[in-house]
């Protein structure tokens, strides 16, 4: 039943055509009221909440003008007037602190063969910026011209050129050096090359061009949203397949990790998240990180990120690793957890092989070997943003739990 159940989940994931089909704005598609806020990472009231998830909710409520500063922000939250939500509720992922609240726009992909939809805001850059817990008047002000200008000029030219196939794109990316978690480099330039003239098209201001064609091509992360949002719609078909063992979620909001697995439908099975493995920009040690945080583990669900480092060698270094041997190792490691390969996004540097994909719950608990998460990290204290980047695992204690009530649930059926 179990193999059967895989090699069906398997078969969905292969399947996906993930597709950008528009930009909408929250408020327009979430089931929320006027004062909610999602965030990364499974559900997590607000006193355990970690300092950049807490000074990027309380940005946000400035941002949306329902406090005048961050002193008054804090005591609305406290106060219980904002409703916290988590973005995986609402079909949404967000990297690192995750932040999605009303007048944020949102990119829409489509998984045409199933027709899921998956949400995810745009990226903002890399630095002093909301999703590692910035919130200063600069934070603000970028996301409200992402808003107000960005938005909707890319909204248009998205529907000039009806729709965007991000398979094409990820397939070539991998093939020229991303994993589309820690590096998206070639994504963010194949995407660029594809909207460009569409917005060129459609937009006859050329300030608001420049300024837009600016941002793009100096933002080497930017597709990264689009890969975590084109994760999600990959791999949400899977999800109540019954008696199928694979991960159909992977996320974290700094203070827990949390896994779901496809047959256990939306349960959340955590434990405390560690620390990331990775190297520091100068100034800065391990004394000032946070515990790993965001949705963005999603991208490791469907083969992306670290593992399929073998893609991209060049992120050994900037997460402290030991070169391309070490690259390749991980991948060819990752194939012992996962049900089968990739048919559509492929390894250049092992053979053209399939990335490995679909991480086998029971696999992880049997081997011990976790799936390598490649991850920005972030300081701790709310404000400051991005101090490094490196590699974290998900505990072992999730992929435990979760088989636990695995065996629980079809104990009578598979005579466990």
């Amino acid at each position: 039943m179990i193999r059967e159940a895989n090699e069906r989940a398997l078969a969905r994931i292969n399947a996906a055509e993930p597709t950008l089909v528009d930009v909408v704005y929250a408020r327009d598609v979430l089931p929320a009221g006027d004062r909610v806020i999602y965030h990364a990472g499974p559900p997590l009231a607000w006193a355990d909440m970690c300092g950049p998830l807490r000074g990027a909710i309380l940005g946000v409520c400035v941002y949306e003008g329902w406090a005048s500063d961050l002193d008054a922000a804090a005591a609305l939250v406290e106060s219980g007037g904002v409703e916290l939500r988590h973005n995986h509720s609402a079909d949404i992922v967000g990297p690192m602190t995750g932040m999605v609240s009303p007048s944020m726009p949102l990119v829409k992909v489509e998984n045409k063969a199933f027709g899921n939809v998956a949400y995810s805001t745009f990226n903002e850059g890399i630095g002093k910026v909301m999703r590692f817990g910035a919130n200063d008047a600069e934070v603000l002000d970028r996301l409200r011209w992402l808003a107000d200008e960005f938005a909707p000029v890319v909204k248009r030219a998205i529907a000039q050129v009806g729709g965007i196939d991000l398979r094409v794109i990820i397939a070539k990316a991998l093939a020229m050096g991303d994993e589309l978690h820690q590096r998206n480099i070639a994504a963010s330039a194949l995407f660029f090359r594809e909207i460009m003239p569409a917005i060129a098209r459609t937009c006859h201001d050329g300030d608001v061009i420049e300024r837009i064609a600016s941002f793009l091509y100096t933002n080497d992360q930017f597709f990264l949203n689009l890969a975590m949002a084109s994760a999600k719609a990959s791999i949400d078909p899977i999800k109540g397949i019954e008696y199928c063992t694979l991960v159909s979620a992977m996320s974290r909001n700094g203070t827990n990790f949390g896994i779901k697995i496809a047959a256990l439908g939306d349960t959340w099975f955590e434990a405390p998240v560690e620390m990331p493995q990775g190297l520091y920009f100068p100034g800065y040690t391990e004394k000032d990180a946070n515990p790993d945080i965001g949705d963005s583990a999603i991208v490791e669900c469907v083969g992306f990120g670290g593992v399929a480092m073998a893609c991209a060698p060049a992120v050994t270094q900037f997460v402290g690793l030991d070169g391309s041997d070490a690259a390749y190792d991980i991948t060819r490691s990752m194939f012992t957890i996962t049900e089968g390969k990739s048919q559509t996004y492929k390894a250049p540097t092992i053979g053209f092989q399939g990335i490995p994909v679909g991480v086998d719950m029971v696999s992880v608990v049997e081997t011990g070997i976790r799936p390598y998460i490649n991850s920005g990290i972030a300081h701790r204290e709310p404000g400051v943003g991005q101090v490094g980047a490196g590699v974290v695992f998900p505990p072992l204690a999730c992929f435990e739990k979760a088989l636990e009530a695995f065996a629980e649930k079809y104990a009578k059926e598979l005579g466990m």
